[in-house]
């Protein structure tokens, strides 16, 4: 069975999972920058690329409108978090406490994403809809993980 959308985005909440349970564990002085930086580009990448092959297709039916608006904006959150962790010296313990803020938002949002978002939109595309987005997201994914990454060197 040719791969689907939700198994290419499944892979990447399993990434974003594994990723904040490592950070969680951390301690000052660890590989918390190595890690952070890995989650921020995760992160981002799969956001930007979940939005534009699967929230666009959903928000063009009405039945997809509301979901993929709170789904918009759980990324919004999320994004702000990221933002305020950026800031905050990570030997801090306001950085673990803002970290476990985002932890819990990527956890919720995912759930509910898989238990909830996953279902709508698989009655709302079609099969060749799946796969052909399954594609277009892999490749957009690929293609911004490289373009953080070289930002993420660059500064």
């Amino acid at each position: 069975m040719p791969e689907t959308i939700f198994d290419a985005l499944r892979e990447s909440h399993e990434t974003q999972r594994s990723l904040v349970r490592k950070l969680q564990r951390t301690k000052p002085g660890d590989t918390r920058d190595e890690l952070f930086t890995a989650l921020r580009i995760e992160l981002a990448a799969h956001e930007a690329s979940e939005e534009r092959y699967l929230y666009c297709p959903m928000l063009m039916d009405d039945r997809g409108l509301h979901p993929s608006r709170d789904a918009l904006a759980h990324h919004h959150k999320a994004d702000k978090l990221v933002v305020e962790l950026q800031q905050t010296d990570k030997s801090s313990s306001g950085w673990m406490a803002t970290f476990k803020l985002l932890g819990k938002e990527i956890h919720e949002h995912l759930k509910e994403e898989e238990r909830a978002f996953f279902q709508m939109a698989g009655k709302i595309l079609n099969d060749t809809q799946k796969t052909s987005l399954a594609k277009k997201y892999r490749a957009d994914l690929a293609r911004m993980k490289k373009k953080l990454l070289a930002e993420a060197q660059a500064s």
